[in-house]
């Protein structure tokens, strides 16, 4: 199916690696111009060069931004230029006790997993209703419905991440420009990896069955394994496509089931 992305120019944050590098691969796939990020210099190169060689001739260039820090995102953001589709995926997370979590990390948190999505839709929604077409996507989390007890900072953003997303949409009415937010559910990115390896070694484990134990130990998903990353970008790949030209202000699961309410 031909999804209509050729010519298009998509900017995704953090995605040097797992779900935000799953989506620009697959808008590259459809012909998409696609624009990468990640913190470091070095690795955004060998992102960039990485997906040159799986897609000899697309254009895919790099930009590197640390979300943390303001300053940086502005050289960003004077970087980019106009752009119709953009993915704000960038995101932290790990598990801590709330009553370890300080200020600093709280506001660490919130500088990268929502004030990403506010300055970098702040520079891209008005050049997009202008042209008179634009799609807008939050990468957010069940978490963000779900809060989890161990992960209350993370969850607390990606609640907000769907009210920015929410109210954004409103501002699009009438428009060929739409701005949706998917949930995804517990995913085997390059970060849950590590955290994954690193329980294997403390316990004398094998990665394989580490990974089965905490799958089992979700009792409400319904596919009882971790998400691909490739499964989160093929929803996200349409949502930015012309093809979701009916899905607007929405909150769509990828979840594999794990939510058993619905929004």
């Amino acid at each position: 199916m031909d999804l209509g992305l050729a010519g298009k120019r998509a900017f995704v944050s953090g995605s040097t690696q797992g779900i935000g590098y799953a989506i620009a691969e697959a808008l590259l796939r459809e012909g998409a111009s696609v624009i990468v990020n990640g913190r470091e210099e070095e690795r955004v190169r060998a992102t960039v060069d990485a997906l040159g060689g799986i897609f000899p001739g697309a254009d895919v260039t790099g930009v590197a931004a640390d979300f943390s820090d303001p300053d940086q995102v502005r050289l960003l953001l004077d970087r980019l230029g106009a752009i119709d589709i953009l993915v704000n995926n960038v995101g932290v997370f790990e598990v801590k006790e709330f009553a370890d979590i300080s200020d600093q990390e709280w506001q660490r948190y919130v500088d990268i997993n929502v004030m990403s999505g506010v300055r970098l839709s702040r520079h891209a929604l008005g050049g997009m209703l202008d042209r008179g077409w634009g799609r807008i996507l939050f990468i957010a989390s069940e978490s963000g419905v779900n809060v989890p007890a161990g992960m209350i900072h993370y969850g607390t953003t990606k609640a907000a991440t769907l009210a920015l997303s929410n109210g954004l949409a409103k501002l699009t009415r009438g428009t060929e420009v739409t701005v949706n937010t998917i949930l995804g559910g517990p995913t085997y990115s390059d970060g849950v990896a590590g955290v994954v390896e690193q329980i294997a070694q403390a316990q004398g484990a094998s990665t394989d069955d580490v990974k089965r134990t905490i799958a089992a130990g979700n009792q409400t998903s319904l596919v009882q394994r971790f998400l691909d990353p490739a499964e989160i970008a093929h929803l996200a790949v349409y949502l930015t496509s012309p093809l979701s030209s009916a899905t607007n202000g929405a909150a769509l699961r990828a979840d594999g089931g794990t939510l058993t309410s619905t929004l």
